[in-house]
């Protein structure tokens, strides 16, 4: 079973947010999670990530998906 730290999409239409879930890669987009560790608004940039849950959850072998992945830079979890 690969698990991925991807985007689940929330929010109004035209005013998306978007939450960071670690999911199941056969699970649908805004399906079954496994957890949910932060959440981004791209109107406003604002980014909240609980960063030692999400260190863990690399350490354990998740692969995120490229926009979390650029997500997780910004912020500075990974290099």
């Amino acid at each position: 079973m690969a698990v991925k730290m991807r985007l689940k999409r929330m929010g109004a239409k035209k005013k998306p947010f978007y939450r960071i879930v670690i999911a199941d890669e056969r699970a649908p987009r805004n399906g079954r999670f496994i957890e949910e560790i932060g959440n981004y608004d791209p109107s406003t940039k604002a980014l909240n990530i609980k960063g030692e849950v999400a260190k863990d959850w690399l350490n354990k072998g998740v692969q995120p998906s490229d926009t979390v992945r650029s997500l997780l830079k910004k912020n500075g979890i990974i290099e």
